[in-house]
């Protein structure tokens, strides 16, 4: 089957055309369709028409709509500003999870949802979206000034558990999350600037004892949460850190912060999964 033939016959599958239906569509018949999925080549005039009885584009006829897609958006977002790119980045992975429930109905009542409309949303509360079925799942908050995304495949050879570390070193990440002292800590990192900061600071600034800084700071630099650095002072070395951005952390408090919330109900779900999830 060549390439073209494969895409007519996934294209006319998922909209659900009998091979005479697609063939009355576009006006040709039943076993010229038939010939296309077998290895034909639709003539060049044809295309057009059955790009759009399949609602797609002539490039996706031969396959190169998922490559056109991902340049289009990449070029699209390099040439706005951040702020934008954000925004819109965002946009798009809403349109994912409403693409992944795989109901159009369902994507055409909740496209415009947190799009570009937050006349529509309410800075009051919180609405998460949540999709888990077989081969995944997709998450996101799409609160009007709060809005993250998760995205998983899921393995399907070994599963989940087998990419986790062990049991014991899980417990001890949520160990050193349920400290308080350490978790203090851990907001005032956060909201300073991206510079080396002391221990003294730290206590000032958390109203922590020294002691109790030391030994948190101790802790966030072995997990490599923390880096360790040495300032240079008229009075000799002093210590220092500067929290790693590029860590899990602010992720891991922002699925937390929706635990915590009591799992508001999302504006959005869908849980059609018949498999454990491990």
């Amino acid at each position: 089957m060549s390439v073209i033939g494969k895409q007519i016959k996934k294209y006319r599958n998922q909209k659900k055309y009998t091979q005479e239906k697609l063939g009355s569509l576009i006006g040709v018949t039943t076993q010229a369709v038939s010939k296309w999925e077998r290895g034909g080549t639709p003539d060049a005039e044809v295309l057009p028409k059955l790009a759009d009885a399949l609602g797609v584009s002539i490039d996706a006829l031969f396959g190169r709509e998922e490559q056109d897609i991902r340049l289009t958006l990449m070029k699209k977002l390099s040439a706005m500003p951040q702020d934008e790119a954000f925004r819109s980045a965002f946009n798009y992975c809403w349109s994912l999870i409403l693409g992944l429930s795989g109901d159009e109905s369902l994507t055409e009542d909740f496209a415009d949802t947190f799009t570009g409309h937050p006349e529509k949303s309410d800075k009051r509360n919180d609405y998460f979206s949540k999709l888990l079925c077989d081969d995944g799942l997709a998450l996101a908050r799409i609160s009007d000034d709060f809005r993250h995304f998760f995205l998983m495949i899921r393995p399907q050879e070994e599963g989940i558990l087998s990419h986790f570390e062990s049991e014991d070193a899980i417990r001890q990440v949520f160990a050193l999350f349920a400290d308080k002292k350490t978790l203090k800590i851990l907001y005032y990192l956060y909201t300073v600037s991206d510079i080396p900061v002391t221990a003294p600071l730290i206590s000032q600034g958390t109203g922590l004892e020294p002691h109790d800084v030391e030994r948190c700071m101790k802790t966030l630099c072995d997990k490599q949460i923390v880096h360790p650095m040495k300032i240079a002072s008229v009075d000799g070395e002093i210590n220092s850190y500067i929290i790693r951005f590029e860590t899990n952390v602010l992720p891991l408090l922002c699925y937390a912060d929706g635990i915590a919330k009591g799992s508001p109900y999302p504006v959005f779900g869908i849980c059609d999964r018949k498999k454990p999830i491990f």
